[in-house]
């Protein structure tokens, strides 16, 4: 038989099932319907365990502060939460968040409630994604602490709607990320970049402007006439070029990725770049007369693309990088990609003496902090320019070291001077 402990009057109650597990019970509540008590269960391995989870709840009673956990399905939870929270969001943010928790979180937690998660599941889950159990590679560290971010808002907003008491991913232990290795273009690679595109009538400019001024991709392929400013020589990114199926309303500008604008300005060479293209579109316009497409409304400025097909239409991503990836061929660099060329004008930058603040404000970074982690290296050539600056002060200190310095340590500067902000 099993045993039975009675607590005080109204403070719950002990007993140990068959089993062998304790459970404590206590009354919670009382459902307004029927007007009968409302009793919760906890359980225990030990009579101790079992106690102190019953203290706890009754506590919480007592105080006024007790919360039943939600017996919702995570996946269930998921899609409100991507219904009525992500309303905000940039589309391509909410496409990334629907990619992760399908791949990811769904598949691993979605039956859960989730008044069941706890820590320890959180954590298990982490691990399992890391190293998985059945031998098969796990996800990088980037991607899980990308999956944390997602379930952290996630269960974040579920303790806000008082589904759950606390955010049991809080406290998690992630797996260690490892800097990214960016692969700006050498000189010589970019020399020869820029020599290759003249080859490319219809994309070449295109991927130059991309090189020398670090705009993202969509960035550039969003610029329309109105923000090109020849006579004070800046350029406004304002807005980036999206391609998303035709049932989400297909091609269309948003914002940029940190919705916030930027004017930047670029070097002399540059702003000629883009005269080039006004009179290669120009030309372009005149061959197509009446079949020249201006993007959605030739009415409208700021639809007038910069960068369009020779019948005025925009530029698919895609066919753009097969462009470029032909001219990376040419110059021996076939694992390049397009965002690389926006490593190599950060480089650039830095290497040619702009600040951080001034190579954040160029780039678009939402903090200068975020430009210092992923540029804030030294290159080579920076360490050779740091040793010789470090020589010319101890000589002038101290008459000594050699007459001209090193040669090695003699650097110049890179080949194309660095935008600078607007």
């Amino acid at each position: 038989m099993a045993n039975r402990k009675r607590r005080a009057s109204g403070s719950g109650s002990l007993r140990q099932r068959p089993d062998g597990r304790w459970e404590g019970r206590a009354t919670v509540g009382q459902d307004k319907a029927t007007g009968k008590k409302v009793q919760k269960s906890v359980y225990g391995k030990t009579q101790t365990e079992a106690r102190k989870k019953l203290s706890k709840i009754i506590a919480e009673v007592d105080e006024g502060n007790y919360l039943e956990p939600s017996r919702m399905p995570v996946e269930h939870w998921i899609k409100l939460w991507l219904e009525e929270y992500t309303f905000d969001k940039k589309y391509s943010t909410v496409k990334n968040y629907q990619a992760i928790f399908k791949a990811h979180i769904i598949p691993r937690l979605g039956s859960i409630p989730l008044g069941d998660l706890d820590r320890i599941t959180i954590q298990r889950f982490y691990n399992t994604l890391y190293s998985p159990r059945d031998g098969s590679k796990g996800i990088s560290a980037k991607t899980i602490r990308n999956v944390h971010g997602l379930l952290n808002k996630l269960l974040g907003q579920a303790v806000n709607d008082n589904l759950i008491r606390m955010n049991p991913c809080a406290g998690a232990v992630l797996p260690r990320k490892e800097k990214t290795v960016i692969k700006p273009l050498t000189d010589e690679q970019l020399k020869d970049l820029l020599e290759a595109a003249d080859g490319d009538e219809d994309y070449g400019t295109l991927i130059k402007i991309i090189v020398l001024t670090g705009l993202r991709e969509s960035e550039a392929l969003g610029l329309t006439w109105d923000c090109i400013d020849f006579r004070r020589g800046t350029v406004l990114i304002e807005k980036q070029l999206l391609k998303k199926p035709l049932k989400d309303g297909g091609i269309c500008f948003s914002s940029p990725k940190n919705g916030r604008a930027r004017s930047i300005m670029p070097a002399p060479f540059v702003m000629d770049l883009f005269r080039e293209q006004k009179a290669r579109q120009d030309r372009y316009k005149k061959i197509a007369g009446n079949c020249w497409e201006d993007w959605k409304d030739a009415a409208k400025p700021k639809c007038r693309l910069v960068f369009t097909t020779i019948t005025g239409s925009y530029i698919s991503p895609g066919t753009m990088r097969v462009h470029f990836k032909k001219l990376a061929q040419e110059i021996g660099c076939p694992d390049a990609r397009v965002h690389d060329l926006r490593h190599t004008y950060a480089m650039l930058s830095l290497e040619n003496g702009d600040d951080i603040k001034t190579v954040q404000g160029n780039l678009g970074h939402a903090t200068a902090a975020f430009t210092l982690d992923v540029y804030g290296h030294v290159s080579d050539r920076m360490k050779k320019e740091s040793s010789s600056r470090m020589e010319e002060f101890l000589r002038a200190l101290t008459g000594t070291g050699t007459e001209d310095g090193d040669a090695e340590t003699q650097t110049g500067p890179r080949l194309v001077p660095p935008a600078a902000n607007a």
